[in-house]
Order: structure tokens, then sequence, then C-alpha cells
């Protein structure tokens, strides 16, 4: 039995400018124990997934469930199963950091919890702000106490959506630590993200989903195997010839070429000298996600791959 499961999840809204369909039939599972990524640009679906996922919206048409409980007919059971990170900084501003973990915890009717609080407390780097009311704490602190709420219960299955947007680095390696070492235990962990190098490291396997539909489902090293296996690296102040530019991936003044060979290397290196763009520190790297994300929502590379994964 997967940790959670999500079959033929349509989402449809009705409003004065016409009909949307967020979700259109998203179907795949997460085993227990996984550390899974859910990708996609803005708009994609990503949150109102897991807004059926934690009982906030109702689905259209099709099944969700988490731990074997469905979302609708087993929802105390499946939410209590479940603790997730909203996006967004929802705080009392009444109470100190500890009150506000007691009173989560009582959500859930779990008593005599301290020791399990002062162990969020200290791995979440929340120990010294714990008598600290809510409103005294900075946003990436706020953030930290939002996870420490998710966990409060010990779910098994942990929803992390966008949990290190807008946060420092400190936070963001503190988090990671402490959840990898949950799921090391056993835990299930769902994350959205925007970060993609986070993605890349922490996640298994990944789905990525683009106008509400699924386009890729696999091992996060199948997918990364299925784009271009190099990547042209370099900074300068120059235009791109046209048709250099149509697959660049251009910060600034560093621009990125994927290349599937050493001869479109060359090729590439010749382009640039004909169209006399200066290039300095020119390097040679392998793709990474952020590549064979852009690829797959460009309408490019992973076909086989995605279309494997629905069979």
């Amino acid at each position: 039995m997967p940790a959670v499961s999500f079959q033929g999840v349509a989402k449809t809204f009705t409003g004065a400018r016409g009909t949307l369909r967020a979700l259109d039939g998203v179907s795949f599972d997460i085993e227990r124990g996984e550390f899974f990524g859910l990708l996609g640009p803005n708009g994609a679906g990503k949150t109102t997934l897991i807004s059926i996922l934690a009982g906030l919206a109702r689905a259209t048409e099709g099944h969700v469930s988490v731990m074997g409980h469905d979302v609708v007919e087993h929802y105390a059971d499946a939410r209590r199963a479940l603790g997730i990170v909203p996006q967004e900084l929802v705080f009392d501003p009444f109470f100190s950091v500890r009150e506000a973990l007691r009173i989560q915890s009582g959500y859930f009717g779990v008593r005599g919890n301290d020791a399990w609080i002062d162990e969020l407390l200290e791995g979440l780097g929340l120990a010294d702000k714990a008598s600290a009311n809510m409103r005294q704490l900075s946003g990436g602190m706020k953030r930290r106490v939002l996870v420490a709420q998710a966990l409060v219960h010990r779910p098994p299955v942990i929803v992390l959506d966008e949990p290190t947007a807008g946060v420092d680095v400190e936070l963001r390696q503190t988090l990671w630590q402490f959840i990898a070492r949950l799921n090391k235990q056993g835990h299930t962990v769902l994350l959205t993200t925007h970060y993609l190098e986070e993605a890349e490291a922490l996640c298994g396997r990944i789905a990525m989903l683009k106008q509400g539909r699924i386009v890729a489902l696999d091992r996060t090293a199948n997918l990364l195997a299925a784009t271009a296996g190099s990547v042209l690296r370099f900074k300068t102040d120059d235009v791109l010839p046209a048709d250099l530019a149509a697959r660049a991936r251009v910060t600034g003044r560093i621009a990125q070429v994927s290349a599937h060979d050493a001869a479109e290397v060359e090729q590439i290196l010749a382009r640039l000298r004909a169209s006399q763009v200066r290039v300095e520190d020119l390097e040679i790297g392998r793709a990474d996600l952020e590549d064979v994300f852009l690829s797959i929502m460009q309408g490019g590379a992973a076909a086989a791959t995605t279309a494997e994964a629905h069979a």
C-alpha cells in the first residue's frame, strides 16, 4: 500500500471568466519512505493538488488516499497521517513558540509531548526562541515554527510546499538535515520547490506538472540521463548568434548551452568563434535538473521517459 495515492484526480474551477481545469487526470503513487519531488511552473496545479491531499479542496474527479485512508471518506485518519508545511506564513500572535506547539499537539489529541517538542526545537534551531512570542520572530524563524507544527504529531507523511522560499542558507541547511533524518527513519516526504538543485539533491523520484497534467514521472537519475549529456557554460558580454540564443539559458553574463557529445561541443565553439563572441571562464559540465526541467516544459526531452512512466 503506497503512502500517498492520486488516482485520476481532476479539479475544475468555475467563475465569471468561465471554467478552468486546474488538474486533468493526475495519477501517481508515492511509496512509503520515499523522498518525492513534485515540480512545475507557477500555475501548473501543484498547490491545488496538495490542497486536495490536505482536505482543503475537493477533487472534481478521482480519488486521493493517505496511508490507505481516503481523504474524503476517512478524512480524520488521513489528516492525522499528514504533516503539511504551507507556502504562506500563518501564525497566532498571542502565543509563544512552545505554547503554539503544545496547542498544535492538542489538535491531534497528543498529550505529554514535551520531549518531542524539545527535540523539534533543538533540531530546527528554535531552542533559544521557545519562550519568544510569535510576533517577535523573523520570517525565517516563523517558517521554522511552521515546520515544527507540521511535525509535532509525528506524521508518517510530511508535505513541504515551497518550504525554503525566501529564507536564508542557514535555515535551508538546518531544515534539510532534520528532514533527511526523518526520511531515513521511515517518514515519507513530498516536496514542491522552485529550487531545483534541492530537488535534485534530495528526491529519489520526481513528477513534473504542466497545465494540470503529469508530463514526466521517473527516478531523478533517469530524468537526468534522458537529457543532453553535457552543458557548455561561459561568460560573455556579446550577443549570441540567433541559433544559439534560441537554445541557450542566459543569466546575466553567464550563458549555458546543452550539447549531446564532444562533436556538438566543438560545433558550438566554432559557431561562437565565427560570430566573434568573446568568451570567458569556459567550462564543460553535466546537465542538471534545471536543464531537464526546461527541456520538458518546452516539450523537448524525456518523451520516452514520460510515456514509460504513464504506461
